[in-house]
């Protein structure tokens, strides 16, 4: 194979433009979708921040999050971006990641779910993963959709 050096350092493969039902193939393409996927899903406003505060520090996890999570999961065909934010919002509550949580179920509201859907994936969490977890996740979800437009 033969490589080409992308944006922030990466290396990506030129073996062709698309790959399985047209999922990104090579390290670039990867990129951009994951930005434009990290876009729709996340907001412009809170992509422009983490891009802000890249640093030489930060910028190879920014890139490695973007062109994964982003660009090769989150683009994936097998779930759509309601479910995947369903399954995103139960483990970061059962991992008791507030922030991130915080930031997921802004996400999941873009994506088309409502309150009702993110509190019974709430209720999921408080069976497999317990009740202080989801406590704690209803309250961080409660205080998101409150003040989310």
């Amino acid at each position: 194979m033969t490589g080409t050096t992308g944006t922030a350092g990466t290396t990506g493969t030129t073996t062709g433009t698309t790959g399985k039902k047209g999922s990104p193939v090579n390290d670039d393409e990867r990129a951009a979708a994951g930005m434009r996927t990290r876009r729709e899903v996340l907001g412009d406003d809170y992509v422009d921040r983490a891009a802000a505060k890249t640093s030489d520090f930060t910028a190879a996890f920014q890139d490695f999050i973007t062109r994964y999570a982003w660009g090769e999961l989150w683009t994936r065909p097998g779930l759509s971006r309601p479910e995947r934010s369903m399954i995103t919002i139960a483990m970061l509550a059962a991992l008791g990641r507030d922030e991130e949580l915080a930031l997921h179920v802004r996400a999941a509201l873009r994506n088309g779910l409502g309150p009702d859907d993110i509190s019974e994936v709430l209720l999921q969490v408080a069976v497999y993963a317990g009740v202080p977890a989801a406590n704690r996740a209803f309250a961080v979800a409660a205080a998101t959709i409150d003040s989310y437009p």
